[in-house]
């Protein structure tokens, strides 16, 4: 142990975790139910398979953390030193539910159980919404809703929905909600679709090891490559875990897309009006969740700007004293390490 965690900025800054997870026990149920009757999808069962029925010590002590907002929550942010949490319902949300009517109530309620929360701790949580993209419309309802009455600060989307993703037009009117409310979208990932977690499944790849990050850092590609902050130039992203891989392969990514923009390889690749390295350095937020590791983070720092950039913990999925102070000893600049850990999050959350 290097340093005492504490809270207060006396290390010259806050602590601002921006990827904490929480669950109802509606939600929970949802999920329990959809392995009983066979309705759950291979990454639902691979991953609530195991957090929702396991009697691991892991397991079980997740689920419990999930479903606490209360004392438990803020005695393990003080003993951490963390100031703010940066709340979201878990992942995959309520996005696998088939039955788009229960979809839809849940993430309603669980938005004003988080709200409920908030408003009992205003100074320790940040809400983010959310949604059911099952419903677009409905979606962006829910968006301007909780904006508007509960004064959540974003809005989170466990990646695919049912194997759909967001770069179909049919999801419009849910960006066209975020340009209204100027709210970020963080794009949490899920286990992927069937179509493509086979292979994963048979090595034991599926979730966060390396599913994850595959098919969240597809997920934000397709956006990008689609246009997206060519409609909406002041869109941002969040994504975790370093950026899903994404800062690592950048150079091959930008010189592969405008080759094969040049080549006219696929129809519906079109020229975009700046080149991904711009948009990544211009509209996307990466956050260190799940990745505490100096060379990771300083690499990110440099290739995006230490603006790009910022703190979380991933709580309860990682929650490790000495992954908070791998941060705090960071050899950056003090200007850049109040970046990482407080102000860049404030700017993005507008908090």
């Amino acid at each position: 142990m290097s340093h005492d965690l504490k809270t207060g900025g006396d290390r010259g800054y806050k602590r601002i975790a921006t990827e904490e997870a929480f669950a109802t026990r509606e939600q929970i149920d949802a999920y329990l139910r959809m392995l009983r009757d066979g309705t759950a999808d291979k990454g639902m069962v691979s991953l609530w398979g195991f957090y929702g029925t396991s009697p691991s010590e892991r397991a079980t002590q997740i689920l419990d953390r999930l479903l606490d907002l209360g004392e438990q929550r803020i005695r393990h942010m003080d003993e951490t030193g963390i100031d703010i949490a940066v709340l979201a319902l878990t992942a995959p949300g309520v996005q696998p539910l088939l039955d788009v009517t229960e979809a839809k109530g849940i993430a309603q309620r669980s938005n004003d159980h988080l709200a409920d929360h908030v408003a009992r701790y205003p100074d320790r949580y940040v809400g983010m919404a959310a949604v059911a993209p099952q419903d677009p419309e409905w979606s962006a309802s829910e968006i301007r809703r909780c904006a508007r009455d509960l004064g959540f600060k974003g809005v989170q989307i466990a990646s695919h929905t049912q194997g759909e993703y967001l770069d179909d037009p049919k999801f419009d009117p849910i960006f066209r909600a975020l340009a209204d409310t100027g709210q970020p979208l963080y794009i949490h990932p899920s286990t992927p679709p069937d179509s493509m977690i086979t292979p994963m499944l048979e090595a034991g790849l599926d979730g966060a090891i390396f599913g994850f990050g595959v098919e969240t850092g597809m997920h934000l590609l397709r956006l990008i490559t689609k246009g997206i902050f060519d409609r909406y130039p002041d869109l941002t992203i969040c994504v975790g875990h370093m950026g899903e891989a994404l800062p690592f392969w950048l150079y091959r990514i930008d010189f592969m897309h405008q080759a094969g923009v040049r080549a006219g390889r696929h129809d519906f690749l079109k020229p975009l009006n700046k080149t991904i390295r711009d948009y990544l350095r211009e509209n996307v937020m990466i956050t260190t969740s799940g990745m505490a590791w100096e060379p990771a983070i300083k690499f990110t720092m440099e290739v995006l700007g230490d603006d790009r950039v910022m703190y979380a913990m991933d709580y309860p999925y990682q929650f490790l004293a000495e992954e908070v102070r791998t941060h705090d000893n960071l050899s950056i600049t003090d200007a850049a390490k109040r970046k990482l850990m407080q102000t860049n999050a404030e700017r993005v959350f507008k908090l």
